[in-house]
């Protein structure tokens, strides 16, 4: 591993923590697009709601392009998957187009305190696991209070609704294990 505070990485990261200096070069960009006359800079849009946004821009260097992002900066970039893009501008006339596209990981960082550290699919198991819990104490499934009714959802679907988020917290796991090298819940061993 290059220390990232004086070796820029060649590729864009696969995923950061928010509050992360980020930095990557990309010299394959530059030798399409002479960084004399042309200006890069990655945008990305959050794929949960499409609503979150953030932008890292570069600097012009002897055969690359530098992309800097400082921890203040990436500290208000919230956690969620992005699709990202990288656009190059021509200078002289604005003319613009985009030359490559990803997905990026932004994560929590444990050290803020106060956020909670779970995936959505956890958070969503956590509730309805509580709801169904507490669903032998109030069982009232629909209510009416100055003029506004309520139907909550019945136990059969609740339990529709926790299998579904079991499942995923699985996957989100497994992908986590795979990730790390340990063995996955998929992992097939074969004896010879």
């Amino acid at each position: 591993m290059a220390n990232i505070f004086t070796d820029a990485p060649e590729k864009q990261p696969e995923s950061f923590v928010t509050g992360d200096y980020v930095t990557f070069k990309r010299s394959d960009i530059a030798r399409d697009y002479p960084t004399a006359e042309y200006t890069a800079t990655l945008l990305a849009r959050g794929t949960n709601d499409n609503v979150n946004e953030f932008e890292i821009s570069s600097t012009k260097e002897d055969g690359y392009f530098l992309f800097t992002a400082t921890s203040v900066q990436t500290a208000t970039i919230l956690p969620e998957d992005y699709r990202w893009q990288i656009e190059i501008v021509r200078d002289s006339d604005q003319a613009r187009v985009v030359v490559d596209r990803g997905r990026i990981k932004v994560v929590t960082d444990l050290d803020t305190s106060g956020l909670d550290a779970r995936s959505h699919s956890a958070i969503m198991l956590s509730k309805i696991e509580s709801l169904l819990s507490g669903k032998a104490d109030s069982d009232v499934a629909e209510y009416e209070v100055g003029g506004r009714s309520l139907k909550k959802l019945g136990f059969m679907e609740l339990v529709n609704a926790r299998d579904y988020y079991r499942a995923e917290v699985a996957r989100e796991q497994n992908a986590d294990d795979v990730e790390a090298g340990r063995q996955g819940s998929s992992t097939i061993k074969v004896r010879f």
